[in-house]
């Protein structure tokens, strides 16, 4: 069995050669077409199986043995092949909940909310009653003497909170605080684990980003098939990355067939970048072309960002973004030369759903125009056109019609920019996260403003660090929004809300990104 750490696959290491038009080395990938990695595969499922039906009881510590390999599955990245099991095991244990139900102790608790908040059950967060007082308020002292296993536990559920728990709010602070005092009298490895959960809790991180952590875990902990699941997670990680090399492969060639990189000499050039993002919102092995496809409108955001950013003068952007605005090809003719072939490539590609494009083009504009003028918003306006320019809209509203969920009027309707709450949370996310000042875009000479430049020249007596950690409250609250609409009874189908989802998830890691450093499988 190959170590976690040693065969860390990274997609740059592969991208040198997909965008130069070479054969990526595909003799160090794992072969995955053999009979003996479906015999293994199934093999090893079939062992999962056996244990989910035989702990998928509605009392006594098998239910807790359940939850515990449904949150080993979906930490692998691996729950795609077990949903019917998994559906079955929570709706059985949502069917029982009483009110004594969670008083059992508060590793199942915990385990037992998140995992049924995930599946978008609805909960409530008397959950937690046992620990708290008769004001309804969570006592410290009665958390304090909790494992720490349950209290990273406990901080991991706190992350599906909504608005107005504020029980959650505090099982958070408690959870992160007593955790962190009691980093320095752990050995190396629980140590390591804490401060992983603390920084990368599992509801606002992505599986396929983070399970090569947790893969090497899985026989430490308690999951009586560990073996399976690790076997199972190493197969499906070999798989998985045939098909994103390939999937790289293609996009890279169309790319690079378009040769709008020459044309746009300070433009960003990073398929790996465009790719990450379909690659993380789009992760059921099966969607292949639809990963290509959504890689291609990303590419798109970036490249117009670009434009406004770098390249034009307001005039011509004005021209652009009327052109876009029309949705008219002849309107490309009066354009410079390399607009007009960006103009008429976009065309060609998303005529259906031009009109996403002329919102984004529109926010570009208005942003061109603030910072062209010197001119610095209030943060609020900024913020709401900061949204629109994110780009969010435009790669969910592909997204959704790529997976086939626009079937009905309303459910078109329902996508709309103005209409979709996941789809503005989300975008909410992005933007702010990015005006933390963290992304750094290679090789760009253009100006941009920012949602903490804007705050701290409406708020004069604030330091820098202030502003940030007025941001970092506003990211956490847009998450209760977050979770509160993906909670809620809506029209969406679960992979939209799970693209919607990783796409957040996604957030923080990429605008983190650097090439010597990129996201790694």
């Amino acid at each position: 069995m190959p170590s976690s750490t040693a065969d860390t696959w990274c997609i740059s290491k592969d991208l040198n050669l997909v965008c130069k038009n070479q054969s990526p080395n595909f003799s160090r990938q794992p072969k995955i077409t053999t009979s003996e990695h479906y015999l293994k595969q199934s093999h090893n499922m079939a062992i999962v199986r056996q244990e989910l039906k035989a702990t998928n009881k509605v009392a006594g510590i098998d239910t807790y043995q359940s939850l515990i390999i449904i949150d080993a599955l979906q930490r692998l990245g691996i729950d795609y092949h077990f949903k019917d099991e998994i559906e079955q095991v929570l709706e059985r244990l949502y069917m029982a909940i009483s009110p004594c139900f969670f008083n059992k102790n508060l590793c199942f608790a915990s385990l037992c909310f998140r995992l049924l908040r995930q599946q978008h059950y609805h909960v409530h967060a008397d959950a937690f009653d046992k620990f708290m007082n008769k004001e309804k308020k969570l006592v410290r002292k009665l958390l304090s003497g909790e494992s720490t296993e349950a209290l990273m536990s406990l901080y991991e559920a706190s992350q599906l909170r909504i608005e107005d728990e504020d029980v959650l709010d505090e099982a958070e602070f408690f959870s992160c605080q007593l955790l962190n005092e009691r980093i320095k009298f752990l050995n190396h490895h629980e140590a390591h684990a804490v401060r992983n959960t603390i920084a990368h809790p599992h509801h606002r991180s992505l599986a396929g980003f983070t399970k090569n952590h947790y893969i090497k875990d899985v026989i430490r902990g308690k999951a009586r098939c560990g073996k399976a699941l690790q076997e199972l997670a190493y197969l499906d990680r070999a798989f998985m990355q045939a098909i994103y090399t390939r999937e790289l492969s293609e996009f890279s060639r169309w790319w690079n067939a378009l040769r709008l990189a020459d044309e746009l000499k300070y433009a960003r050039n990073q398929p790996l970048k465009w790719f990450t993002w379909s690659m993380a919102m789009l992760t059921d092995p099966s969607l292949s072309e639809e990963r290509i496809e959504l890689t291609k409108a990303i590419s798109f955001i970036y490249v117009i960002d670009d434009i406004f950013d770098v390249y034009g003068t307001i005039d011509d952007l004005t021209l652009f973004t009327e052109a876009v605005n029309r949705w008219d090809i002849a309107a490309s003719e009066h354009l410079p030369d390399y607009m007009k072939k960006c103009f008429r490539t976009l065309h060609e590609i998303t005529n259906e759903i031009g009109y996403k494009w002329a919102r984004l083009c529109t926010a570009f504009l208005e942003e061109a125009k603030w910072f062209a003028s010197r001119h610095l918003p209030e943060a609020d306006e900024y913020l709401k056109n900061g949204i629109a320019s994110s780009g969010v809209h435009v790669a969910l509203v592909h997204m959704f019609f790529l997976i086939g969920d626009g079937s009905t009027k309303e459910l078109v309707e329902s996508v709309k920019f103005d209409r979709c709450l996941i789809s503005y949370n989300v975008a909410a996310i992005l933007r702010l996260w990015d005006d933390l000042g963290s992304a750094k875009d290679e090789n760009q000479d253009g100006k941009d403003g920012s949602y903490v430049a804007c705050y701290m020249k409406e708020h004069k007596e604030a330091t820098i660090e202030n502003a940030r950690e007025h941001v970092s409250k506003l990211i956490s609250e847009t998450w209760k929004c977050l979770n509160k609409e993906c909670l809620s009874p809506n029209q969406y189908s679960k992979r939209f809300i799970k693209g919607s989802l990783n796409l957040a998830r996604m957030v923080p890691l990429m605008y983190s990104y650097n090439e010597s450093e990129p996201p790694t499988l």
